[in-house]
């Protein structure tokens, strides 16, 4: 299912805050809606929130008083327009990836008018949703090379069609496999705070009919221990060039649990999440979100009164902990900065 609609004047955006529960999408026609979709997570995963930005900004370049501009305040108003999307996650690098193919693709069209150079923002947009479907299933093919016969396979968080435009990275992989029928199981950890594991991927893979269990977050390490998983599979929202992997909170435990247990473990994602800007890890930005999403849990308070909580969104997995980064372009195994190198 897809996450985000484009009906030609604006983005129906599926709030995944509300599932499994309501299917509801909320009706984005201005570029501000769209940047509070994205600030409160009703859309997340790092392909979706890239693609979910260029549809900003083609919203915000054909917004009918900005087509009466003259081109001078227009190009200041669409650079307004990017500013605004680029600061509403400072993690997800693909994100920032859509902004910069949006910027460039104004910079070098500003001979054109107002109005063509809208048309031509609103193409851009189609173009990076439609890439992205046909990127996650060339990472789907590539990580089939992973995946042995009845595979039982733990992932964290949500990578699949709502992280996505369409069919998945991490949850991509495993869909591939399943058409081969290589998965006997799947363990979906619940991912605290926000449960995208319980919530998300259990409800992609039940209506998909893959087999799916929902475990804690703290349930892995006894998976492990009593030989029920053979590999693990999460997606990314940022690799750095060393092949260090920025990945929703929790992953990184995940892949010190795995290594200690001789457990494969690979990361998943389009080549638009790797930044080769950044050296190391070390370098990524963790979001820091409100506490509340830790305190409180369906609006039912789970922590005393006047206890604070934190809320990293993100931690970083050292490369060294990973086995195989599986890409659209093709597979990294042993990453580091050499061999990270290759697939450029």
């Amino acid at each position: 299912m897809q996450p985000l609609k484009w009906n030609g004047k604006s983005l129906l955006v599926l709030d995944q805050t509300l599932l499994p529960e309501q299917e509801i999408r909320d009706d984005c026609d201005t570029y501000e809606l769209v940047a509070e979709a994205i600030e409160k997570m009703k859309v997340r995963g790092a392909p979706a929130i890239g693609a979910t930005a260029a549809y900003g900004i083609a919203i915000g370049a054909n917004a009918s008083e900005a087509l009466d501009l003259d081109k001078g305040p227009y190009l200041t108003y669409l650079e307004s327009v990017c500013e605004r999307l680029a600061k509403t996650r400072p993690t997800a690098v693909n994100l920032f990836w859509a902004i910069k193919r949006m910027r460039g693709l104004i910079e070098a069209n500003q001979d054109l008018s107002v109005k063509e150079l809208a048309e031509l923002i609103t193409r851009e947009a189609n173009l990076i949703a439609e890439e992205d479907v046909r990127l996650n299933k060339s990472i789907g093919q590539n990580g089939l090379t992973f995946i042995p016969e009845n595979a039982r396979i733990l992932t964290h968080c949500n990578t699949g069609s709502l992280a996505t435009f369409d069919y998945g990275t991490a949850l991509g992989v495993i869909r591939a496999a399943h058409e081969k029928g290589r998965v006997e199981h799947v363990f979906a950890d619940e991912t605290r705070p926000y449960l995208q594991g319980a919530r998300l991927t259990a409800f992609e893979l039940h209506r998909d009919n893959i087999p799916v269990s929902v475990v804690t977050d703290s349930m892995a390490g006894y998976l492990m221990q009593q030989k029920m998983v053979d590999l693990v599979i999460v997606g990314a929202d940022r690799i750095a060039a060393n092949g260090d992997a920025a990945n929703k909170i929790g992953t990184y435990s995940l892949a010190v649990l795995a290594k200690h247990h001789g457990i494969p473990f690979y990361v998943a994602a389009p080549m638009s999440t790797l930044d080769y800007e950044m050296e190391t890890g070390a370098e990524i930005e963790i979001e820091q979100r409100s506490a509340d999403e830790v305190i409180f849990i369906g609006g039912k308070r789970m922590v005393p009164e006047g206890v604070p909580a934190l809320h990293p969104a993100f931690d970083v997995t050292p490369h060294e902990l990973i086995t195989a980064i599986i890409t659209d372009k093709g597979n990294v195994e042993q990453p580091n900065t050499e061999n990270m190198l290759k697939l450029l």
